[in-house]
């Protein structure tokens, strides 16, 4: 008798290490589902592809999902007007090698896309495979981009052009200023605009949405997707929150040694120490890192921070190892060395906000680091920097009540005073007692949302139901 070969589920993430590390995480949880899985990772010869090396890292640590390298020419453009539409370009002359690599597997079950391959729906459609979406932000903001299709051509003018009160209104979000709208789309008229809008009409193409959130954090946002209040009468697909899923930190064996932070952390009494954090792109002028340095001296507080060079215009070699003493202010590293590290560059960010001492999470809004804070029950102070971080903030501050903000951020400039005061409310009692009290209920969500019964367990069922369904 002739085997019927296992169907495969294929996930397709876009440029760059941040898009693929989410995809990995998804396929974790296919696999512990039963499903065969494969990631097809765009190899372009353009910089900021994901590295042989990190594939390999990856692949060693899960053995179970088969990676695909998937060379690519060169997208033809050199110079683009944003680095966004690069990775655009990119995924666009990457659908022939996609293409070739799904016709030549015995059996896919489904293509699963990241937000910005949009263009493999083309491929996907002509090899009659059920397409999928992964959504890995937050459900308040997918609700709000699938309406700017609709409403931004409409609108008076570019979201830059508005005045600084203007407040925008979407169904299932909180009301967001024009300036907290995502950097791609505040000039109307740019190249990168235009094309995250066609990719945002297209989504609704997709026989679902996959979200990595969680119906309890975001209720309200979900309703109205599932409502149909976000697409103008358009069907809107199946949205499932199968989140949050985050990255594990290193679980290695005895062998591997702890970070010297997570040591120097055991030192302190729990609940003490306020962690910040901005992500592998969070660079920060000179200016502002000593405005930071003066306000986490003058609060009192214990504090672990992670320090970057300046971006390449303030400073030639940021890839290269800060130096602390010229970048912070004279005796700032020997005045809080009691109370205070400094760490060039990286932390394990998932250990660091588990472990029992952090008590505050400084935090650029990146949806991941998001989660991770919400997941370890830890209270935020926003601080969005780029992409669609400021919308994050206005969700998390305004809807989910799981952070502050930290004021000045829209100039460029946080002063000192900003960053002593945001850090003492978060210690207090009152306010941060209140968001303390907030955010262990929404860790206990989350916990509840992927176990048994839960909301995302009962989502991922109903995603596998549909893949049945098309099998038969």
């Amino acid at each position: 008798m002739a085997v019927t070969p296992q169907k495969t589920v294929i996930l397709y993430p876009s440029l760059g290490v941040g898009h693929l590390n989410p995809m990995v995480e998804l396929a974790k949880l296919f696999l512990s589902r039963g499903l065969a899985v494969a990631i097809a990772v765009v190899d372009s010869p353009d910089k900021d592809s994901v590295s042989a090396d990190a594939i390999a890292r990856l692949a060693t640590d899960n053995t179970d999902i088969t990676f695909r390298s998937l060379p690519v020419p060169p997208s033809g453009s050199e110079d683009h007007s944003h680095p966004v539409m690069r990775i655009i370009d990119v995924m666009h002359v990457a659908s022939p090698a996609l293409m070739e690599f799904l016709s030549a597997l015995p059996a896919v079950e489904a293509l699963v896309l990241d937000m910005f391959c949009t263009d493999a729906l083309d491929v996907a459609a002509e090899l009659g495979i059920p397409a999928y979406f992964f959504f890995p932000c937050a459900v308040g903001a997918l609700a709000t981009m699938l309406q700017l299709p609709d409403y931004y051509p409409g609108a008076p003018c570019s979201f830059k052009d508005m005045p600084a009160d203007t407040v925008l209104h979407f169904a299932g979000v909180p009301p967001i200023r024009a300036l907290d709208m995502a950097t791609t789309m505040q000039d109307r008229g740019s190249d990168v605009a235009k094309a995250r809008l066609a990719q945002y009409a297209r989504m609704l193409e997709a026989r679902g949405i996959l979200v990595n959130s969680f119906d309890w954090l975001e209720s309200r946002a979900l309703t109205a997707l599932r409502s149909g209040l976000c697409t103008s009468g358009r069907p809107t697909p199946p949205v499932y929150c199968i989140g949050p899923l985050i990255l594990p930190g290193h679980t290695g064996g005895i062998s591997e040694r702890r970070h010297a932070c997570l040591e120097w952390l055991d030192t302190l009494p729990d609940r003490s120490v306020v962690f910040l954090s901005f992500g592998s792109l969070g660079r920060f002028s000179t200016a502002q890192l000593r405005e930071m340095a003066r306000g986490l001296e003058n609060s009192g507080e214990s504090f672990l921070w992670v320090v970057r060079n300046p971006p390449p215009e303030h400073q030639s070699n940021s890839i290269l190892e800060p130096e602390l003493e010229s970048l912070l202010p004279e005796g700032f590293l020997e005045r809080t060395r009691e109370r205070g590290l400094v760490v060039r560059n990286w932390a394990p960010q998932s250990e660091v906000l588990r472990h029992r001492s952090i008590v505050a999470f400084v935090t650029h809004c990146g949806w991941n680091s998001a989660l991770e804070g919400i997941a370890s029950g830890v209270p935020m102070i926003c601080w969005p920097l780029y992409a669609e971080q400021r919308m994050n903030k206005v969700h998390m501050v305004e809807e989910m009540k799981v952070g502050v903000v930290m004021e000045g951020y829209e100039q460029g400039l946080v002063k000192a005073e900003e960053v002593e005061a945001k850090v003492r409310l978060v210690m207090a009692p009152g306010e941060g007692d209140e968001l303390r009290r907030r955010i262990m209920t929404a860790k206990e969500m989350a916990i509840d949302a992927r176990e048994g019964g839960g909301s995302s367990n009962v989502a991922i069922n109903e995603f596998l139901a549909d893949l049945q369904k098309n099998s038969t």
